[in-house]
């Protein structure tokens, strides 16, 4: 029940706006100010328990405990290591990244990118940092995770060997903001070790809260440069890089004078005329400086006399600084790949770029409740979480010359890198987008089930399903009202994850939940309309006192489902008992007579009809999966949470419900309504109760 409680009280703190980059989420709880100042009034230097200077810290594998990678690592703050060691010394840049002995280079090329805007690395490294000013031997830094801004602190000891950092350094050996930066992102996934391999845009993500996109030029689609441009336009970080085929191959550079293996940026794409034609062009920066493109339209090469001198003017065709125009049929051939991390529109404080709309979203798939899996399992597929997308207005300057309303969708799986670290496998994810039909159009408080999503083909999916962190694609749409289901490919697949939509337009989207409610029939009959078959029966079993008790009445539920072949029931049990004697005594004799007695009985045969109807393989059990439609049969609507609660407490091991825990939910359900309907005297939908009033209800 705690952890119900929690994740109220989370999605509360995320309705006002606790991480978001202005109100970042203190890592493990730990504040940086406060830490800082306990440790500058006792005259201590902050040791941190939660990131210890340990074995464990390293790794758990090529740098674990006994590796001899490992050995004789010793851990030492900066200023025991020079006598004036400095954050950040004239400036971040590119030479204040040189790797060290940990396979991040994806992290130290998305690190190098941040050098290139003074803006968002003020927002990853807090800028009001020093070994001399207020130190206390803590530092922050600020990362975007699975959703959310969090603060990392971090003490300074950094690990040793031979006298040399062990991980990223700078070229300055008194500048030390790398080492710590690294430090922090390896704090966050669970140790140095877990940083090992990747893709430099999870690194550009987690620096900007952006969502990344990535083309193989030797596949690039027709539109790329007209989208390039738009990306620029729309303020996004574009990055562009050479494969290499081995590690001999790292920053070696062509006969072009291009370096492999090392990220470049893109700055700016523009068109010049020559000879009446147009010549599309992309400038390319070097974080190196000086290192350039020796080829076509490289700094004072031939063409530019080709160009006019208004247009060379405006390009700045020519300057020593490592930065580079070539033409974009060039830059297909002599790289492999374009990275595109198109930023949140709170990142952007230029008014000269345009926008992205953006949404995102917190889900889980939960087996027994939302883990349907793909569409290749349809008797769970359409349990899985959906997100209602309305496209309105179509793009302005379409990059691909159609029409149409365009939207990126990002899916997210949670602690990627600490699930690797603890051996387990990523899901295999994915996601269907479905148009929604005419009668649910302008409804987001629905869930589309079997006769909608398994009668029609997807509208859009996503490229592949891959057990990747994110899986991320590019969509094009006519104006429309949309779902979009995100799955595992495999069903009963737990995971956590973040959905999100970046459009051109705005584009309102929102989980799609049925609204809480309860349309419970009500069956008033008087005593004269019991048949006298029944009253006979009844009086048999009621004793002398003429009512049945829980007790009795579990006696009696318990026999007449035992002689059933039908259903499935392991008896039923008191407290369930008690519940349905609370919902049908109407006189608060705690005992049920003959009129509520029958009123139940009527109930139990609706209850036993709803049952079969939806124990779709005729096994005695209902599968979890069929609940939502079985409970909205019986006049409840519920969302993915109470579904989730009720399958953890009334499915088995298997996740089937047999016939006693099914009528034990509905039961609950239906008395839990009426509560709340007594409780809401003026209908607000909300209630408030004292500690009296609440330990009395839930104990009931």
């Amino acid at each position: 029940m705690s952890s119900v409680a929690s994740h109220f009280v989370r999605r509360q703190e995320r309705e006002d706006g606790l991480g978001t980059n202005d109100k970042a989420v203190p890592f493990n709880k730990q504040d940086f100010q406060s830490l800082r100042d306990d440790c500058l009034r006792r005259k201590t230097l902050f040791c941190d328990p939660s990131f210890p200077a340990e074995p464990k810290s390293l790794g758990y594998n090529e740098l674990g405990r006994y590796s001899p990678k490992t050995r004789g690592v010793e851990w030492k703050r900066p200023t025991e290591l020079t006598k004036d060691p400095q954050f950040i010394v004239e400036g971040a840049k590119r030479t204040d990244i040189c790797q060290g002995a940990l396979g991040d280079c994806w992290l130290l090329a998305a690190i190098a990118s941040l050098t290139l805007d003074t803006e968002i690395l003020a927002r990853v490294v807090p800028q009001d940092q020093s070994f001399q000013d207020g130190y206390a031997g803590i530092f922050h830094f600020q990362f975007w995770q699975y959703g959310e801004w969090v603060d990392v602190v971090v003490d300074d000891r950094l690990p040793i060997r031979d006298g040399e950092l062990m991980f990223v350094h700078s070229a300055e050996r008194t500048e030390f903001w790398t080492a710590l930066l690294e430090k922090a992102y390896a704090k966050v996934n669970g140790c140095y070790e877990a940083l090992t391999g990747g893709s430099s845009i999870e690194g550009f993500e987690d620096f900007t809260g952006g969502i990344a996109e990535s083309y193989e030029l030797s596949k690039a689609p027709p539109y790329l440069y007209n989208l390039t441009k738009k990306a620029l336009k729309l303020g996004s970080l574009l990055g562009c890089s050479i494969d290499i085929t081995s590690a001999y191959d790292t920053e070696a550079k062509t006969a072009m004078n291009l370096v492999k293996g090392h990220a470049y940026s893109i700055t700016a794409a523009e068109e010049v005329h020559v000879l009446g034609s147009s010549v599309q062009l992309v400038r390319i920066r070097n974080p190196w400086g000086q290192v350039e493109w020796r080829g076509a339209w490289s700094d004072d090469s031939g063409e530019w006399n080709q160009v006019r001198p208004e247009e060379k003017a405006k390009l700045d065709y020519s300057a020593d600084d490592g930065e580079f125009w070539m033409s974009f049929s060039d830059f297909k051939v002599h790289f492999s790949r374009l990275d595109i991390c198109n930023l949140t529109p709170d990142t952007l404080s230029s008014e000269d770029v345009n926008r992205w709309s953006h949404c995102q979203f917190d889900g889980t798939w939960r087996v027994g409740s939302t883990a349907g899996g793909c569409r290749n399992n349809p008797a769970t597929f359409c349990s899985n979480p959906q997100f209602f997308i309305k496209l309105e207005d179509v793009d302005d300057d379409p990059h691909d010359g159609e029409d149409g309303c365009t939207f990126l969708v990002g899916l997210m799986q949670k602690d990627t890198r600490r699930e690797k670290m603890l051996g387990r496998d990523l899901n295999t994810i994915g996601f269907s987008i479905y148009q929604v039909p005419a009668e649910y159009k302008g409804r987001s408080n629905v869930h589309l089930g079997p006769d909608v999503l398994l009668r029609q083909k997807a509208t859009a999916m996503s490229s592949t399903f891959s057990n990747v962190r994110e899986m991320c694609d590019r969509f094009k749409l006519p104006p429309g009202e949309y779902v979009i289901v995100p799955s595992t490919f495999e069903p009963h697949r737990k995971g956590s994850f973040i959905l999100r939509v970046f459009s051109e337009k705005h584009a309102p989207t929102s989980p799609m939940e049925e609204e809480l409610s309860a349309d419970v029939e009500e069956h008033d009959v008087s005593e004269g309309e019991v048949d006298p078959h029944f009253k006979q029966l009844f009086m048999k079993v009621a004793g002398n006192d003429s009512e049945i008790s829980a007790f009795e009445l579990q006696q009696i539920l318990t026999k007449v489902t035992s002689q059933r072949t039908d259903v499935k029931s392991d008896g039923f049990n008191l407290e369930t008992c008690r519940q349905i004697i609370a919902v049908f005594d109407k006189n608060g004799t705690g005992k049920l007579g003959l009129v509520e007695f029958h009123t139940l009985w009527l109930k139990m045969q609706k209850y036993l009809d709803v049952f079969k109807k939806f124990d779709s393989d005729s096994s005695g059990t209902m599968s979890s999966h069929e609940m939502r439609g079985a409970l909205a049969e019986a006049g409840f609507q519920l969302n993915s949470d109470v579904l989730q609660v009720i399958v953890e407490n009334y499915a088995n091991a298997q996740y089937a419900i047999d016939f006693d825990s099914f009528v034990g939910c509905l039961v609950r359900l239906e008395m839990l309504f009426k509560m709340f309907k007594t409780l809401d005297k003026n209908n607000t939908g909300k209630i408030e109760l004292d500690i009296l009033q609440w330990l009395c209800l839930a104990l009931h």
